[in-house]
């Protein structure tokens, strides 16, 4: 189906379906309990898990990009990813 030669991008693939069977799992727990105050104490857990993936699949591309582009670049796109979890925390 699909020839991934390259780690890193099967990596970074590999965690976002992770995360997907993760929440997906999550739903169908919901449903299953059909309690709000279990629905919302699953939705806190995938709450810590989402930034997780986030922070993994970014650093499996910064890895996969170091070399490949200059240093600017890699600080501008690690100073994007702070300014994501600067600007969500300042809530």
């Amino acid at each position: 189906m699909f020839h991934v030669f390259d780690k890193i991008v099967f990596g970074m693939a590999a965690m976002r379906f992770l995360s997907s069977l993760i929440e997906f799992s999550a739903a169908m727990l919901m449903l299953k309990f059909n309690r709000v105050e279990t629905a919302f104490k699953i939705n806190a857990l995938l709450a810590l898990i989402g930034p997780s993936v986030l922070i993994i699949v970014t650093s499996l591309g910064l890895i996969g990009l170091a070399g490949k582009i200059p240093v600017s670049k890699m600080i501008c796109i690690a100073a994007g990813v702070a300014l994501i979890f600067i600007g969500v925390n300042k809530t």
